[in-house]
């Protein structure tokens, strides 16, 4: 599989980044009011730096390529 830029799906990593980083930025607040306050300030914080890892991986479109991996490590002989 051959890797391909890509404006959109650059624009939507941008955006998927930016809001793993405000989940970082404001996780006491996002904590207190959706989770069980101080006791989930480290896992808040870790879905913010997950989200950034994975708007990393669509930003520079690498999502693609290591689904096809996942598929054609289960079903090799499915996909080309």
């Amino acid at each position: 599989m051959q890797w391909t830029f890509s404006i959109g799906w650059f624009l939507g990593g941008l955006v998927i980044m930016c809001a793993g980083g405000a989940i970082v930025y404001f996780y006491k607040q996002i904590s207190d009011t959706f989770a069980s306050g101080a006791n989930s300030y480290d896992k808040v914080k870790l879905a913010g730096i997950i989200t950034i890892g994975v708007g990393f991986l669509c930003l520079t479109n690498l999502h693609s390529s290591i689904i096809y991996a996942i598929f054609h490590l289960i079903m090799p002989g499915i996909f080309p």
